[in-house]
């Protein structure tokens, strides 16, 4: 049974992105699965391991314009899910004391 909250989008064929590292040191070419307002289920091309895969992007665009800060979900195989991460939680995050 379906849990999700968020309605998901299922593309037959998938969609062709990338993952980048926020400061660029990385990137891997993806494959979106699905997507929702929420997140997406991606297909990875190459390997992930050592990755620091706690927030990247998720580049939409070949020029780069069109792209979402990610938060990993989960990762089976080949497969990862990403949460989208909205400007208000950037914010929230930044504003909480440092313990």
């Amino acid at each position: 049974m379906e849990q999700r909250k968020a309605h998901r989008v299922v593309f037959e064929r998938g969609f062709a992105a990338n993952m980048m590292a926020i400061d660029g040191t990385w990137q891997r070419p993806c494959t979106m699965q699905d997507v929702s307002e929420t997140g997406a289920r991606l297909s990875v091309g190459g390997s992930i391991e050592g990755l620091p895969l706690k927030e990247f992007f998720l580049v939409l665009s070949t020029v780069g314009k069109a792209y979402r800060r990610c938060q990993l979900a989960w990762v089976n195989g080949d497969q990862v899910g990403v949460r989208f991460i909205k400007a208000a939680d950037i914010k929230k995050k930044s504003q909480q004391p440092v313990p």
